[in-house]
C-alpha cells in the first residue's frame, strides 16, 4: 500500500522502517534530517511538507504525542484531513484521550474518511522488532482491511470495538504497566532492605505468578541503575493524565493509578521525566537513600 507516515520520533522510525520491509511504499516528512535520510536509504519517499505526504495514499498514519498534535496535523495547522484522498484511511497509532479520538472520527466523517485508533504497547524495542501489540477501534471492514497494515509492525493486533475503543484499550494497559513497575520497584527495593539480593529475588520470582513481562524487561534495568528511554515516565504522565480524565468521565475509581501518577510527577519535578519509568525505583531510593543493587 501507498502510506503517509507523521511522527518519525523513538516509536514512528522503526514502524516506519518495519512497513517498508514489509514491502509498502511509505511518504514521510519530518524536522530531523539524519531520520529522513534512513528512511530514504530504506526506500521512504522524501517529502518537502506534510501536505505533499498524503497525495494519492491508502492511508495516513500518524505517531504522535498526544491528542492536540494530532488534531494539529488532521484538522488545524496542517489540515491533512482536507487534502487526503477521501479513499483514504486514517490510522492514528498514537496513545490520545479516547473522546479526541472520537472527536477526530467524527469531523473525518463528515467528508467521508473512515478512521482507525491503533495504539501500541511494547515500547521502542518491540517497534524495532516490529512486535508491538495493537489495540484498535474503527469498523470490522476498515479493520480488516488495514490489519496486515498493523501486523507488519506488530504480532498482535486486535480490534476492541468501534474508534475510541483502541485508545480506551490502552488506558487500560498503561494503568496496568504503571502499577506493575511501581509495585516492581517497591518490592525490589524492600527486599534488599531486608537483606536478600535483588538478582535473587528477581531469578525466585520470575517464573511463578508475580512473573511478567514487565518484570523481565524493566529488573534488570533497575538493578543496572540503566534508565535510558524505551518509553519516558513524562509520556507515561500524560498517558495517565488521559486515564484521570476519561475515568472522571465515567466516575470510574483509581485510586492505584492515581498514586502512582503522583510518584512520577515528583520524577518530573526532579528532573527525571526523560528516563524510562523503570525510573520509578528512584521514587523509592529518594526515600531510602539507598540504591538498588545486583
Amino acid at each position: 500500500m501507498k502510506i503517509s507516515f507523521i511522527g518519525l520520533g523513538i516509536m514512528g522510525k522503526p514502524m516506519a522502517l518495519n512497513l517498508l520491509k514489509a514491502g509498502h511504499e511509505l511518504r514521510v516528512y519530518g524536522r530531523h534530517p539524519e531520520v529522513l535520510e534512513e528512511l530514504k536509504a530504506a526506500g521512504a519517499v522524501v517529502c518537502a511538507s506534510a501536505a505533499e505526504t498524503v497525495e494519492g495514499v491508502d492511508a495516513v498514519i500518524t505517531m504522535l504525542p498526544n491528542s492536540p498534535h494530532v488534531k494539529s496535523v488532521m484538522l488545524e495547522d496542517d489540515r491533512l484531513a482536507e487534502k487526503m484522498p477521501r479513499t483514504a484511511t486514517f490510522i492514528d497509532c498514537s496513545s490520545i484521550n479516547p473522546i479526541a479520538s472520537r472527536e477526530i472520527a467524527a469531523e473525518l466523517e463528515k467528508l467521508g474518511i473512515e478512521m482507525l485508533d491503533a495504539p501500541v504497547s511494547g515500547g521502542q524495542p518491540k517497534a524495532v522488532d516490529g512486535t508491538l501489540a495493537f489495540m484498535v477501534g474503527g469498523k470490522q471492514e476498515v479493520f480488516d482491511r488495514f490489519k496486515d497494515v498493523l501486523g507488519a509492525m506488530g504480532s498482535s493486533v486486535v480490534r476492541c470495538g468501534d474508534v475510541g475503543a483502541g485508545n480506551v484499550t490502552k488506558l487500560c494497559n498503561q494503568t496496568i504497566v504503571a502499577v506493575n513497575i511501581a509495585a516492581l520497584a517497591e518490592a525490589m527495593q524492600m527486599g534488599q532492605m531486608c537483606g536478600v539480593e535483588p538478582q535473587k529475588i528477581f531469578e525466585a520470582i520470575r517464573g511463578g505468578l508475580a512473573g511478567s513481562t514487565v518484570m523481565n524487561a524493566k529488573a534488570p534495568m533497575m538493578m543496572d541503575q540503566s534508565f535510558e528511554p524505551g518509553f519516558r515516565i513524562d509520556l507515561h504522565i500524560k498517558d495517565l493524565n488521559n486515564v484521570v480524565d476519561a475515568a472522571r468521565a465515567v466516575d470510574a475509581p483509581i485510586p492505584l493509578t492515581q498514586s502512582v501518577l503522583e510518584m512520577m510527577k515528583v520524577l518530573h519535578h526532579d528532573g527525571d521525566g526523560g528516563c524510562d519509568h523503570s525510573a520509578l525505583l528512584k521514587y523509592y531510593q529518594k526515600l531510602t537513600g539507598e540504591a538498588l543493587h545486583h
